[in-house]
């Protein structure tokens, strides 16, 4: 299998490719191959060698591009940040450092002058000791130190000076300065803090790897959710078991109870219930019928059904979703932005109160150790490394937390802004209602009317038209058995009539009532009539029994999406191409505060601008087709009810499932995805205004001084809270 050097997807197909060093590379697209090329180095291994996967999964369902990232982490794990010069290094390479440097760290202790100062129980010195102490320090240094080493050297070739330099600089110095000492310069050497230190820079980045790399392990989970081979029929009742890659659409597959959907399709035979949970993030289990549409990946409930595939691969929901996903994690933010300059200008500033404290204490008559020991805690402890940190993962966790849960996000600062979302405009059609005719009102005209809605059933069930389904759906909520009907006729343009045990009834519309001078006094079929419904008249000869009235149904989650958006303080807007007494209709029936009505497709983008106008943070709910030129326009775009089309590229924000409520879960992610953000820049650069004037030994007088060691415990801590509390980033309910 090729596999994208850049991202680690796995290539399907052979369209973007580049040579390097007589080595092809292959890219699953376009901005892969434009990064790649920006930067070959950093994502060759050896010249010659193509890209290695360190950690495969066999090919589930033989969909190569829902494989994950290659986990050998010389791709940008950060979300776009390369700031940090480790990501050559594998996580299984950070703890082989850690744990052997840890080991060779012993003996450095045990032959440590100060240590055995410190503790006073012994006395460890003897010819060549201090040599000794010297070899294995160099050990730590040169195998330990690698990783920050190279990161100080890349990071200069770049002239972009971060977190690297400051580690490396630091090691640097403590390990030359200790060395000079072994070999007849004056002073104390302090091998043991530059063990220690990088035994805990170590640990602070392998802890961090770790958790990075689980919050993109998700897509890996996400692609186990296909199964190896699905069960193809063949000329009609012929079941032969194939590997899933090998379907084609149009093939029809067999799902039996407990199994796994192989591929995206719809039922054609059968009735049962889906998990969809894993997708979607609905618990409920979903029922599904003949011709409901089907998500590869989602688990068979109790009924076997056939399915006929009409997505594989590339274009299959799940992996659009992991697309998505990946998209999301490189996109860039705002936040990510300022932490990363900040983190630069903090590189900088550190480096000069290094260098400074090390002269000022240096002037004021301290020899060089003290100096210089000073000058090295100052770098270790404003080490940002955290601070590069605290955005990145809090992204990776997020847009993985929100792809489980139903909705994609693709434009990060999109999503940043949903936070701050004062006004949201909703389409009516397929967003805040089912996008579906059904029946609203049941109108009896006396009393011996009472069952008009059951001759309606046996009559319209002989006719195709929406208005009809609706009548016909309706009553078989009540399982009522339709009656036998003679002599059924249409009525051309006006409805139609049939005899039931030998009387004539008709399902007519007003039109006919007008035509027939049948006149009738009803204030409840005027008030339906007003609200732009379409009404029908039950009749029996030429007596009305009643009146049905119908409209595109509102969804039962929209009221409670919008009481929730109001409680919040959200301004609740409807624009829809419907007239003006459907409009008004369902906008009193959902509390909004205002709505547009008659408004053309290419009009609706005025609308949103007449909004923002009034200078509030707009979003736009629609579903993506119709609603493209205002979801562009609006500050945030969400495509609702996208149902397994997820690839809508005119919206920011993709919510999978046909229920306004999302809305709401989208935004209280956004506040807490930022609350997260704040909370890891705080914890990450926050302990910085204590540690650096102790660093520098401002509080020396006092006895209170902070050792080197101690200044990385401070920072590894620092990075080590930051991961954590990424990791505990939930959708409020």
């Amino acid at each position: 299998m090729k596999v994208d050097p850049v991202c680690g997807m796995g290539v399907e197909e052979e369209k973007y490719s580049k040579e390097y060093h007589g080595v092809t590379y292959y890219f699953c697209s376009a901005n892969c191959k434009s990064t790649f090329e920006s930067n070959p180095e950093q994502y060759v291994k050896k010249p010659g060698i193509g890209i290695q996967l360190e950690h495969s999964h066999k090919n589930h369902g033989g969909h190569p591009e829902t494989h994950s990232k290659a986990l050998d982490h010389h791709h940008e794990t950060h979300t776009g940040g390369d700031h940090h010069g480790h990501h050559h290094h594998s996580v299984e390479d950070f703890r082989k450092r850690f744990w052997t440097s840890l080991a060779l760290t012993l003996p450095v202790l045990i032959l440590s002058p100060m240590i055995q100062i410190w503790l006073d129980l012994y006395t460890l010195e003897f010819p060549g000791s201090n040599y000794l102490l010297f070899l294995f320090a160099s050990a730590i240094f040169l195998y330990g130190g690698a990783p920050f080493l190279k990161g100080l050297r890349d990071e200069l070739d770049r002239k972009q000076p971060g977190m690297m330099t400051l580690i490396g600089l630091a090691v640097s110095v403590a390990y030359i300065y200790s060395s000079l000492i072994v070999f007849g310069l004056e002073g104390m050497d302090f091998f043991w803090e530059l063990t220690t230190l990088i035994d805990i820079m170590l640990l602070g980045h392998w802890i961090e790897m770790k958790s990075v790399l689980g919050a993109s392990l998700a897509l890996e989970e996400m692609a186990k959710l296909i199964p190896s081979e699905a069960h193809l029929l063949e000329n009609g009742d012929s079941v032969m078991d194939v590997p899933t890659a090998t379907l084609k659409p149009a093939n029809k597959v067999l799902v039996k109870p407990g199994e796994k959907v192989p591929a995206d399709g719809k039922v054609v035979s059968g009735h049962t219930s889906m998990n969809e949970s894993m997708l979607t993030g609905e618990s409920k289990p979903v029922e599904k019928k003949d011709g409901d549409l089907v998500i590869g990946g989602s688990l068979n409930g109790e009924g076997s059904i056939v399915v006929q595939i009409n997505k594989t691969g590339k274009d299959t929901y799940l992996s659009q979703v992991v697309r998505l996903v990946k998209e999301a994690q490189q996109s860039r933010s705002r936040t990510q932005d300022l932490s990363n300059r900040f983190a630069m200008y903090l590189t900088l500033v550190a480096i000069s109160v290094g260098g400074g404290t090390f002269v000022v204490w240096t002037v004021l008559g301290q020899n060089i150790a003290f100096g210089l020991e000073r000058a090295v805690t100052v770098m270790i402890t404003t080490c940002p490394h955290a601070l590069g940190l605290a955005i990145p993962l809090v992204v990776a966790v997020s847009t993985t937390l929100s792809a489980k849960n139903g909705f994609l996000v693709r434009n990060r600062i999109a999503f940043e802004k949903a936070k701050d979302i004062q006004a949201i405009i909703f389409d009516k059609t397929g967003t805040l209602t089912q996008g579906k005719f059904g029946v609203t009102d049941v109108v009896p005209f006396s009393t011996d009317g009472s069952g008009f809605m059951e001759i309606a059933g046996c009559l319209e069930s002989r006719s195709e038209h929406p208005v009809a389904r609706a009548i016909v759906e309706k009553v078989k909520e009540k399982s009522t058995q339709l009656l036998n009907i003679e002599n059924f006729k249409a009525i051309q343009g006006k409805g139609i009539e049939g005899r039931i045990n030998g009387i004539l009834y008709r399902v007519v519309s007003p039109g006919y009532l007008e035509e027939n001078k049948i006149e009738y006094q009803n204030a409840e079929i005027n008030r339906l009539l007003a609200q732009g419904k379409t009404v029908v008249f039950v009749m029996k000869e030429r007596q009305i029994l009643g009146g049905i009235a119908l409209a595109d149904l509102i969804r039962n989650e929209s009221k409670e999406a919008i009481d929730k958006l109001r409680g919040a303080g959200v301004k609740t807007i409807m624009l829809t191409g419907d007239n003006r007494f459907v409009a008004k209709w369902v906008a009193d029936e959902l509390g909004l505060d205002e709505y547009f009505a008659e408004v053309l497709p290419h009009q609706k983008s005025e609308r949103v601008k007449e909004i923002q106008a009034r200078g509030l943070t707009v979003a736009m709910a629609g579903d993506g087709i119709n609603d493209a030129p205002a979801l562009v326009q609006a500050d945030v775009g969400i495509a609702i009810g996208a149902g397994t089309d997820v690839a809508i590229e005119s919206a920011d924000i993709i919510l999978v499932r046909n229920d306004p409520r999302d809305v709401n879960t989208l935004i209280a992610l956004s506040k807490s995805t930022y609350g997260k953000m704040v909370q890891n820049l705080i914890w990450a650069s926050g302990y910085n205004v204590l540690a650096i004037p102790l660093a520098a030994g401002v509080l020396y007088s006092l006895g209170i001084i902070l050792s080197p060691a101690f200044g990385a415990v401070l920072m590894s801590a620092s990075t080590v809270i930051v991961a954590i509390n990424a990791r505990f980033l939930a959708i409020p309910r």
